[in-house]
């Protein structure tokens, strides 16, 4: 690579007598554009992280009836006519399916809130399309019944995963996957689906490594931050034979923190113009997985997931009890050293109940071990009723919000016990190691 340095630089960097560069000078002056570049690189990579078209935002959830896949081929005089006469044939066809009454299609129509148009092609007599049509809850409910599931899940938050060209991705681009669940209308599914938008800082935390990791507390910081209890993931791999040709779709419904099977199935299209219809019938057949896993009992939240502190160490010391030798099973050799290396606990001071307040703590979390050992920190303080992550900025500061006996001094004291440097100031807990 050529560089051409300018008469102006050659003035600042000086010449000796022997009308030479002063090498010195001039390498002061390199090193310090290079820095500049450096630094104006190093801006550049973090803001091209959390910026752009990430994901696209989930259609708002509709009590309305609503059904879809309605195929019309029709023709008329002009390709006006034609769709005009293929979206009442649709809505004819979208109340069979109801299993409503029979009735003109003038009073079908006027129960129609809207027509969501699939795929259409409009010729100057003939109209072609894939429609899906919404009924009026309140107008249509007396003929068809109500329409969404009487029981529901708990929130179940959704991450959607692509593998396509040896790619995992879930929000880092605008997938078809996402796409796919963000215009899935959930409000007739059992499923209470939490669907992220992918922007900003979601698309740092949510990404398809997210579905391998095991760390509980991890992953009880990340639901509460979007106020779920458990997590769904359907995967989602295509293969194309070439490009423009056939795409082969193997897709998986996977839950919980452990990443469990629940079962797979494939589907194919013919080509990239019937990839979104194919992935939208691969939506609503998971969904049909995850509703029959729910009927099922396969969805109930992890326990380790929801319950407080408190009641894991309670739940570990029943598993240690029923772990350990029972009576004069265990030889007396073995058991009396560990028994005496362990120090007897200090007795217990009886102390005045202290108020309850709400206190923030701040701490840096360049990675997910920091975040698992500031909230383990915290939420094994003494005095500490429930801590909950208000943000989480994985290279940032993260904030907890924790609800603590005697408030923010007997909080400091006790993490500056677990050997923390705590610092005060606006309200607020500032701890580090």
């Amino acid at each position: 690579m050529a560089i051409t340095f300018s008469q102006n630089f050659r003035r600042l960097a000086g010449r000796d007598k022997g009308r030479r560069w002063t090498a010195v000078r001039a390498a002061v002056l390199l090193g310090g554009v290079a820095a500049l570049g450096t630094v104006g690189f190093g801006a550049w990579r973090i803001a091209a992280q959390v910026e752009g078209d990430r994901g696209i935002a989930p259609l708002a959830n509709s009590e309305d009836i609503q059904v879809n896949g309605i195929h019309v081929d029709v023709t008329a005089k002009t390709g006006a006519e034609a769709r005009l006469e293929g979206w009442k044939q649709a809505e004819k066809e979208a109340w069979k399916k109801l299993g409503g009454p029979d009735m003109p299609v003038e009073l079908i129509d006027a129960m129609v809130s809207s027509v969501v148009i699939g795929q259409e092609q409009v010729g100057p007599r003939r109209y072609i399309a894939t429609l899906g049509v919404i009924f009026d809850k309140g107008k249509a409910g007396q003929f068809v019944g109500g329409g969404g599931a009487a029981v529901r899940s708990a929130p179940l938050l959704l991450v959607p995963v692509l593998n396509s060209g040896g790619v995992q991705q879930v929000f880092e681009v605008r997938g078809p996957w996402q796409k796919a669940w963000a215009e899935f209308q959930a409000s007739q599914s059992s499923i209470d689906y939490v669907r992220p938008v992918g922007a900003g800082g979601e698309s740092l935390i949510l990404t398809a490594g997210q579905a391998t990791r095991r760390s509980r507390l991890w992953w009880r910081g990340l639901l509460d931050q979007f106020g779920a209890t458990d997590v769904l993931i359907p995967v989602a791999r295509l293969e194309r034979q070439w490009p423009g040709g056939p795409i082969h779709g193997t897709f998986t419904a996977r839950y919980g923190p452990d990443n469990t099977f629940l079962d797979s199935f494939e589907m194919d299209a013919a080509s990239d113009q019937e990839l979104p219809g194919m992935l939208a019938k691969a939506v609503e057949r998971t969904d049909e997985i995850y509703r029959s896993a729910l009927a099922g009992g396969q969805l109930s939240p992890d326990p380790t997931l929801t319950m407080s502190q408190v009641a894991l160490d309670r739940a570990f010391a029943e598993l240690r009890e029923k772990l350990m030798p029972q009576g004069g099973a265990a030889p007396q050799e073995e058991t009396a050293p560990l028994i005496q290396n362990v120090p007897p606990p200090p007795p217990a001071a009886p102390a005045a109940a202290a108020p309850v307040e709400t206190v923030s703590v701040q701490f840096a979390s360049p990675d997910a071990a920091s975040v698992d050992a500031a909230l383990a920190a915290v939420r094994g303080a003494p005095g500490v009723k429930g801590a909950a992550t208000v943000s989480l900025a994985i290279g940032g500061i993260s904030v907890l919000r924790v609800s603590a006996e005697g408030g923010a001094d007997r909080l400091a004291a006790a993490l500056r016990a677990q050997g923390w440097k705590v610092s005060a100031g606006g309200g607020a807990l500032r701890i580090s190691r």
